[in-house]
């Protein structure tokens, strides 16, 4: 039984780790996205340095260096910026996403 449980106390904290990098990511570049017509580009340009730091925290070196691409071009070009956002998203859908496993039981 004490396998089974530090099997899925593994399981259960590869989980946490993936919601606290590349799900709360993920968040924060939608509100961004979708808010953006209120937020002046330097508050983007902060939000999105974050986001990078929190893709490459989860070792998503490629999301994150776009993010980081896209945060410098908030302050420049909107339309290269969104360009890089967008890409930056669909590497992040790339990622491979912890799946839930069957439920054990665990005494």
């Amino acid at each position: 039984m004490e396998i089974s449980r530090k099997k899925l106390r593994e399981e259960v904290l590869e989980r946490i780790k993936y919601v606290q990098g590349c799900v709360l990511a993920r968040e924060i570049c939608l509100l961004v996205r979708t808010n953006r017509a209120v937020l002046e580009p330097k508050d983007v340009h902060e939000i999105c340095l974050y986001i990078s730091k929190l893709c490459s925290d989860s070792g998503c070196v490629d999301a994150s260096e776009i993010c980081r691409k896209a945060a410098e071009e908030a302050l420049k070009d909107e339309a290269k910026y969104l360009e890089l956002c967008a890409q930056s998203c669909a590497k992040c859908g790339e990622s491979r996403t912890p799946q839930p496993k069957k439920s054990m039981y665990v005494s």
